[in-house]
């Protein structure tokens, strides 16, 4: 959209102030920090507090948090949660997960509680904690996949003993102020509010048990609010076009000294092992985006099509496990076989079936190493062509949008994309049979 704005004031010098205003107004729509996203519109992760029996001065509670989003999960080093007490309130013990600080517990005589702070901070434990400090659904190191790709791993718990609280359910004041790391910003949680009572079906099934009281509270993700730049970017090329669109440039920040470095550095290795191997190291690109997708419409049929998609990673410091991508085209509703990627159909609009879920194979590519030769995952994808809607005109067999791990990526301007040479010649043809006209009409008028 870009690329037409500066394209049209380029070549139309007097373009009406109230234009380039509106324009710019409608620009200013997309760093909306709403949490909503078209593809997934009931995506969230809600944390859920189950008391399921009293202490003499407080609870204990099981915390469950379910990440209900269709694509976007959270990876390494893992989620982190916080909230501030609604009274004086202290955690005595905790299982499957810890508090990142124990706070000032020097008013406790004996065994100090496990934290003191007005506003905890619980991280997940890691694999292979010893069993006797586990519960159900822990221990995973804070990932948490999400709900298409894995739903048996799209859940975290922890026990929480909590003292200083009230013992019933008028006394009990729920915490406040709730926060979600995953492991950076992005997410705004809601209050919390309190439900009717979780029931728990017992292992034999013939008995049904019930929390003592139950409070929700919903977390939801903004792409604003978690970077202030894209993530990735989307190249597309063809069969009939040599032109290879690439990404936008600066697509996720421009160049400079410091946030990127050339794949032909000297001693690359030592360089990418800084000082600080946390902060990401960009290969310097014209785009300077950590991930990029290429879409290639590579062969065409009598009755198929088939388009290879490859992912790039040239984020130095980083790799992507379980990583996914969404592609919004609509021809998937007749997708007939897919190489070597997972796929599952999206329908954020009811029947319409034009969005799809990749992911790789486990074991075998759901793994995205960091930018280097392996730095790739690719695959191909057949199509059956519906002769109503079936074209390679005017950029049709390129997706409308595309995210990796819940991210929308920047897409060329549409002005830019491969088009049918014929298209281009009928272009020239025109051209030049209206010059052809003048010159006829110039001979005619000076001949009479």
């Amino acid at each position: 959209m870009m690329g037409f704005f500066f394209s049209l004031m380029s070549h139309h010098k007097a373009v009406p102030t109230c234009f380039v205003f509106f324009f710019l107004l409608s620009c200013t729509c997309f760093t909306s920090t709403e949490a909503y996203d078209a593809l997934d519109p009931n995506g969230n992760i809600t944390i859920k507090w189950d008391i399921i029996s009293w202490t003499p001065d407080g609870y204990v509670a099981v915390v469950t948090m379910n990440n209900f989003q269709q694509y976007r999960h959270i990876a390494a080093p893992g989620w982190s949660m916080g909230w501030t007490w609604a009274k004086k309130e202290v955690i005595w013990s905790m299982m499957g997960g810890q508090t990142t600080e124990q706070g000032d517990c020097s008013k406790f005589k004996g065994n100090p509680p496990h934290c003191c702070k007005k506003d905890p901070t619980v991280v997940d434990l890691l694999p292979g904690t010893p069993y006797n400090q586990q519960i159900a659904n822990c221990c995973k190191g804070g990932v948490l996949s999400s709900w298409a790709q894995d739903p048996t791993n799209a859940v975290a718990s922890f026990q929480v003993s909590v003292g200083r609280a009230g013992t019933t359910n008028r006394t009990v004041k729920v915490p406040k102020n709730f926060t979600l790391k995953a492991p950076g910003p992005g997410y705004t949680c809601g209050p919390a509010k309190i439900v009717p009572p979780t029931k728990f079906i017992q292992s034999d099934k013939r008995r049904v048990t019930q929390a003592l009281m139950t409070w929700n509270v919903t977390c939801t993700y903004s792409q604003f609010l978690a970077q202030k730049t894209p993530t990735c970017c989307v190249s597309l090329s063809s069969f009939y076009n040599d032109t290879i669109v690439p990404c936008p440039t600066c697509a996720c920040g421009c160049q400079s000294n410091s946030s990127c470095v050339n794949a032909n550095t000297p001693h690359l290795a030592s360089v990418v092992a800084g000082k600080n191997n946390f902060s990401p190291l960009v290969q310097c690109t014209s785009h300077m985006c950590p991930v990029r997708v290429h879409w290639h419409v590579k062969l065409n049929y009598k009755e198929y099509w088939r388009v290879k998609v490859t992912v790039t990673n040239f984020n130095y410091r980083m790799n992507y496990s379980e990583w996914n991508l969404v592609v919004q085209h609509p021809n998937f509703d007749n997708l007939t076989q897919l190489f070597s990627f997972n796929y599952k159909s999206l329908t954020p609009y009811g029947n319409i079936n034009d969005t799809a879920m990749l992911w790789g194979v486990k074991f075998y590519n759901d793994f995205l190493n960091e930018a280097g030769p392996n730095g790739n995952v690719q695959s191909e994808l057949l199509f059956r062509k519906d002769k109503s809607t079936f074209t390679f005109e005017k950029g049709w067999a390129f997706p409308r949008r595309i995210y990796f791990n819940g991210d929308n990526c920047v897409m060329p301007p549409p002005d830019a994309y491969p088009w049918l040479p014929n298209a281009g010649s009928q272009k020239e043809v025109s051209l030049l049979v209206l010059v052809l006209a003048y010159l006829v009409s110039l001979v005619f008028y000076a001949c009479a």
